[in-house]
């Protein structure tokens, strides 16, 4: 009399792949979408909700600190000293911003207070100094790279990728929920 053995079921027949290559894609979707929600976070929702605005570094005047392309959040503080790192319009009541460091502060011919900016990686102090209303406001962290990215999408590039993106989540989002779905009614009932 021979034994008969029970073949166990293969993870094709059980209708789920649970191998190496499923973790493996498993792991890599979210890791690839845990690092887009937090690339949207830092360059978008962070800024947004804290009353900040971001900006890219486009010149190599604050090289090393902030090479081209590095995104900085600037957000406005209730004073500015020496050392800090700011965004201000080059002339007052224009749109284009420059990012230096203050180096130092004095008062104008008015008394009023100034800021003399510099740029790491420039050899003489900007002139003329920054009136305080000039200042967009001082930087709160930066992403290197990501200024890139920032500055190619702008106006109607911006709106498509937001859109493809959202609804790439939002189909990836199905799919996982579907599969889930999948899973539980193809293993509904059998134990």
């Amino acid at each position: 009399m021979t034994a008969r053995h029970a073949r166990p079921e293969s993870n094709s027949d059980a209708g789920t792949d649970t191998g190496a290559w499923w973790w493996i894609r498993t792991v890599l979707s979210w890791v690839l979408l845990l690092a887009v929600v937090a690339v949207v976070s830092a360059a978008v929702v962070v800024p947004k909700l804290a009353g900040a605005q971001p900006y890219t570094i486009l010149t190599q005047s604050m090289k090393p600190t902030y090479p081209p392309g590095t995104l900085v959040v600037i957000r406005p503080a209730d004073t500015y000293g020496v050392g800090q790192a700011v965004t201000y319009q080059i002339r007052s009541g224009e749109p284009d911003v420059v990012t230096h460091r203050i180096i130092s502060t004095g008062l104008d011919r008015d008394g009023d207070r100034v800021f003399v900016t510099q740029g790491d990686n420039n050899p003489q102090p900007d002139e003329p100094a920054v009136q305080p209303g000039q200042i967009r406001g001082a930087v709160w962290y930066s992403i290197p790279y990501l200024g890139h990215v920032n500055t190619w999408l702008t106006g109607s590039t911006r709106t498509t990728v937001v859109a493809v993106v959202a609804g790439a989540l939002g189909i990836y989002a199905l799919a996982q929920f579907a599969g889930a779905f999948r899973g539980r009614r193809s293993s509904g009932g059998s134990t």
